[in-house]
């Protein structure tokens, strides 16, 4: 069987997949595409996309779980009753900004402000100290989940050209939309791992 090149249109759709089916990936459903829609020339992440049991990771579900795979660019969350979602993501520039490991939600946030950390502002003198939220120039999007670790977020984007691709300066970058879905899910206490 031959694979066809995913549609932006598919690749920004989430993909709700239940507990019990965690070791298989499952079928999206058909989409009848036109000749332009189908963008033969653009060449997708695809062939590296797997996902993660959860119970490789933690012990147990807790008030749910997200894992972050910063290589094949995909977050999966759980929620505690089980149920899985996968949304593509960004992810840092280089291997230095990536953070791995264990860490959790320790805030979320709507229309979150963003101010540079002291690093970016040493690398982009140019950059504004400080936006607001609600600002389209905000890359911290339309909601963020904010991790023990100092200065990582899990958040929005509404730069959706960095999605897939190595854009970030240390955060996990959802679409605008798949955040809002992925915060509305999520605890604070929700364990989280960057792999």
């Amino acid at each position: 069987m031959t694979k066809s090149p995913l549609s932006r249109r598919f690749t920004r759709r989430s993909f709700l997949i239940s507990s019990t089916l965690t070791p298989f990936v499952a079928a999206a459903p058909a989409l009848a595409l036109t000749e332009a829609e189908q963008e033969p020339t653009v060449q997708r992440n695809v062939s590296s996309f797997r996902t993660h049991e959860w119970q490789d990771h933690f012990d147990s579900l807790g008030v749910g779980l997200i894992i972050s795979d910063t290589t094949t660019r995909v977050l999966q969350h759980w929620t505690a009753d089980g149920e899985m979602r996968i949304y593509p993501t960004s992810v840092p520039l280089t291997d230095e900004l990536t953070k791995r490991g264990y860490t959790e939600v320790t805030e979320k946030r709507a229309n979150p402000g963003w101010a540079p950390t002291p690093s970016m502002r040493e690398r982009n003198p140019e950059w504004p100290p400080y936006v607001k939220g609600g600002d389209p120039a905000n890359p911290l999007g339309t909601r963020a989940l904010y991790l023990s670790w100092q200065y990582y977020r899990i958040h929005g984007t509404h730069d959706t050209r960095k999605i897939g691709r190595r854009s970030s300066n240390g955060c996990i970058g959802l679409y605008n939309e798949h955040i809002e879905e992925v915060f509305d899910r999520t605890k604070v206490g929700t364990k989280v791992k960057l792999i």
